[in-house]
């Protein structure tokens, strides 16, 4: 298995044990929270912010995506590698 499919398995699970996924989710918010870590990322760079807390939030970002595909059934790995 493939790191992405790891990685989208694993963020949906943990997401799961958190109770995130308690009744129905709006695809709209859940895209806007994706857009809310990259919001604070580019935040994180205004204030001159360590690297590592630019990674932090690009991570929560990634996070948000992976678990979303996981919750949708999106093959993210197989799109990734169709638009490299």
């Amino acid at each position: 298995m493939s790191t992405v499919k790891k990685l989208v398995e694993e963020s949906h699970k943990i997401a799961r044990e958190k109770g995130w996924w308690q009744g129905e989710r709006n695809d709209a918010e859940l895209i806007a929270l994706m857009h809310s870590e990259l919001s604070e990322a580019l935040e994180a760079m205004r204030n001159h912010a360590k690297t590592e807390e630019v990674a932090e939030e690009l991570a929560d970002c990634c996070i948000r995506i992976f678990d979303y595909c996981g919750a949708r059934g999106i093959d993210l790995q197989d799109a990734i590698k169709k638009k490299i």
